[in-house]
């Protein structure tokens, strides 16, 4: 990824793209699935972006389930029965592949892991532009699996943490690296993916979902990693509230705790996985790392989604207890990662979309009689015989669309949601752990001593807090020099509410108060904001 310079700043890496999934309901899987899928992206091409050079595309890309029969009749060394393998496609600088790949490899074995072997994945380079060929890396794809035959869940966490050390100790990317799905992308257009990776094409490529993206890289410099879709989700839009989203993921990492997360061979917890988030990457990529982490954590793909990017609830008259306790739990552990955006999820069994509650990002649905459905974009990216439509219909604001290929059937978002809030007592926590702030005793300084305020003379009781005790609060929460100059700092007052209408002294630099008050005016026996600077309501949860 491109280095910030000048104006440009790769903390604002947006995406504003074109989406789409198909799936067949009977779960059987087929090449069918995977070439329709790519017929979608083709017919979302116009979405994407192309830079100075026209055959160079901001990025495309597919994510499908493991096509164990296609890998074992190509990839040249004997893989486990499906399920007990993974298999990830990695991106490595071609002078730097010996060494990544042994790293890689000593990484497996303290995780638990073995390395089956690697597979250089076909592709035809004059497909592509002359500016993705410039910075094209290997392409290369490594098949693990576990040392004591682990297999499902268990196998899943187990590469996540091989994954997640890779890329911090050995300088590798991987697009993905599951035993349930494997995702194929590049710096191309939509109407490159399938000349440039000959495996799609194969008839022994086969799928039961798939999920397309074309790219616009809103602003940015496109490049090989940034392409969609991630291991999780391809998204169009941006995330509006990222800063925020990763500031926050940053400061929990110290909290973060989970027995699911196995312990390394080499004695390293949870930590060995920081940082979850990489801040060098897009908001896009910020998401599926948080989105990953959760689901690994032990929540079904739904839940976390659902904790990242919940309905609008705190008004909603006519949700049910249940559900709002439910989104209040999780308001108390995680911010919501706000758009406009469309997110696309899969993890290789559901398939399905969510709009923010925003609801800016157009997304159409179709499921046909013989249990075909598609999603995308906008109309027209498949050609079906409107006979066979038995349903169709949009996005909606805060509203999820999902489909079970396991169940063979399409789960309502009543449904979702409501299993979801019956899954745990949320109301019986809330009324046991959750204390607002409001309902605390007042606190008062750290230090009742006082110190002369610079400037004329203040009778004794109007002296200010403690110079260092001061200063020192005001860094902990993130007070400027401007909000200081300006009189925004903190305040004392005797008032529980800390109302606008409450009588309020605001310290400046200068030590002078912009709202004087009477001589008789208690010492300061709390801390709280001036009616400038009020936030919301705030809580917080002990469950957690």
């Amino acid at each position: 990824m491109a280095a910030a310079a000048g104006l440009y700043d790769p903390r604002f890496e947006h995406d504003a793209c074109g989406v789409g999934f198909v799936a067949d309901l009977s779960g059987r899987g087929g090449h069918d699935v995977v070439d329709r899928a790519l017929r979608v992206l083709c017919h979302l091409d116009h979405r994407g972006a192309k830079g100075g050079d026209p055959d160079t595309g901001d990025g495309a890309g597919i994510l499908t389930q493991i096509p164990d029969a296609f890998f074992r009749a190509t990839c040249g060394f004997a893989l486990p029965d499906p399920g007990s393998y993974a298999a990830g496609m990695t991106f490595i600088l071609s002078s730097e592949r010996a060494v990544v790949t042994r790293a890689v490899e000593r990484l497996a074995e303290v995780e638990g892991l073995i390395a089956l072997g690697w597979r250089d994945v076909p592709h035809d380079a004059a497909a592509c532009g002359a500016g993705a060929r410039a910075v094209m890396p290997d392409l290369v794809q490594l098949f693990v699996a576990g040392a004591d035959g682990q297999s499902g869940a268990e196998l899943e966490r187990m590469v996540f943490c091989l994954r997640k050390r890779a890329e911090h100790e050995a300088g590798a990317y991987f697009a993905s690296l599951s035993a349930r799905t494997i995702v194929y992308k590049g710096m191309l257009s939509a109407t490159q993916l399938g000349p440039f990776y000959p495996d799609l094409s194969d008839p022994r490529y086969g799928s039961a979902l798939a999920l397309v993206h074309s790219r616009f890289s809103t602003n940015t410099f496109p490049s090989w990693p940034l392409a969609h879709p991630y291991r999780y989700v391809a998204h169009n839009g941006e995330i509006n509230t990222i800063r925020g989203n990763r500031n926050w993921m940053r400061a929990r990492e110290a909290m973060l705790a989970s027995d699911l997360i196995p312990a390394s061979r080499d004695g390293k917890g949870i930590e060995r996985l920081f940082p979850i988030l990489d801040e060098a990457a897009s908001d896009s990529a910020s998401f599926d790392e948080c989105l990953e982490l959760l689901h690994m954590g032990g929540r079904s793909l739904p839940h976390a989604v659902l904790m990242m990017i919940p309905e609008p609830w705190e008004s909603h008259e006519e949700m049910t207890p249940e559900r709002r306790a439910f989104y209040q739990f999780h308001a108390a552990l995680m911010e919501p990662w706000d758009g406009p955006a469309l997110i696309a999820f899969t993890d290789g069994s559901v398939i399905g979309a969510v709009l923010d509650r925003n609801g800016l990002r157009p997304g159409r649905y179709w499921v046909t009689s013989d249990g075909l459905v598609v999603l995308a974009s906008e109309v027209g990216v498949l050609d079906i015989d409107p006979a066979t439509v038995i349903r169709k219909g949009r996005l909606q604001p805060g509203r999820v669309f999902l489909a079970d290929t396991a169940s063979g059937r399409i789960v309502e978002d009543e449904e979702v949601k409501a299993a979801l809030a019956a899954e745990h007592p949320y109301e019986s926590w809330l009324h046991a752990g959750l204390v607002h702030l409001d309902d605390l005793p007042d606190r008062a300084l750290p230090s009742r001593d006082t110190v002369p305020v610079p400037g004329p003379a203040l009778p004794p009781s109007d002296t200010a807090p403690s110079s260092p005790d001061l200063v020192a609060l005001q860094r902990m929460h993130g007070y400027t020099e401007e909000e200081l100059r300006t009189g925004r700092g903190w305040c004392s007052t005797t008032s529980p509410s800390c109302s606008p209408r409450s009588p309020t002294r605001r310290w400046t630099r200068s030590g002078r108060s912009s709202s004087p008050r009477s001589a008789r005016s208690p010492a300061l026996s709390r801390i709280c904001w001036t009616p400038s600077r009020r936030p919301a309501a705030r809580s917080s949860c002990p469950s957690r």
